[in-house]
């Protein structure tokens, strides 16, 4: 079945999506990469991921896989050689809980920050803040989460090195405080600098001017009002 042709449904700019990438490209796995547009999802999009209706989607022969961490455990388990996952349970479940953790207590709220404005984006920032010090001290002493080659938590947590420090610019916000961070900072930096990460990334000013865009919409709309209501003002 590993054998079987693979293919995987994107968008260029989302992080989720390279996170597939990057699994795939540690891997050495051949793919073919097919561009969505999610603004006007195609039909092939609609058809294999009728449930979310997101990217990434992963094709492998005749079985489709969606959400990018069930994609990547998968790629992980399809193909293991050059494990992502660590071998012992208790290591494997805990780099579950802590790529868990990043995505509802960091990435959610470093979103909120950058659509946000006023009090309620400092509020933002400073919960993100909160889950960076948590996540300090999980990397602490380590070159990378994985160790000293790349792991499920480094292809997890990557777009905190490149997709994090765009949202700070465009949101005039401060998240990853090197002085405060050390160890987060030095993981970033390291990260960025491996061949599979830094040669896989959008365009950073491409990115820039794509989130100016995407967070002003998202800020004017009225569904955000509910969702800033709901997270920062429970």
């Amino acid at each position: 079945m590993a054998e079987k042709k693979v293919k995987l449904l994107g968008f260029w700019v989302s992080p989720f999506v390279y996170r597939v990438i990057w699994a795939l490209k540690l891997k050495g796995i051949d793919y073919e990469y097919i561009e969505e547009d999610i603004f006007n999802k195609s039909p092939l999009l609609l058809q294999l991921n009728p449930i979310h209706k997101k990217v990434p989607v992963l094709i492998h022969g005749d079985r489709v896989i969606s959400e990018s961490y069930v994609i990547v455990q998968y790629i992980d388990e399809t193909w293991p050689h050059c494990p992502l996952l660590p071998q012992d349970p208790y290591e494997r479940a805990m780099a579950r809980f802590w790529a868990d953790f990043a995505e509802t207590k960091l990435l959610h709220t470093a979103w909120l920050g950058l659509c946000a404005r006023g009090a309620e984006r400092e509020k933002a920032a400073k919960l993100a803040m909160e889950a960076v010090a948590k996540i300090e001290e999980v990397v602490k002493g380590k070159k990378l989460f994985g160790g000293e080659s790349i792991g499920y938590l480094d292809v997890c947590l990557g777009w905190i090195s490149y997709w994090l420090p765009v949202w700070e610019e465009v949101g005039s916000m401060q998240i990853i405080d090197p002085i405060k961070f050390p160890a987060t900072s030095s993981w970033m930096n390291t990260l960025l600098h491996h061949p599979v990460i830094g040669d896989n990334l959008p365009a950073r000013d491409a990115m820039i001017e794509y989130f100016q865009k995407r967070s002003k919409d998202i800020y004017e709309s009225d569904w955000f009002k509910d969702i800033i209501r709901l997270h920062l003002h429970p």
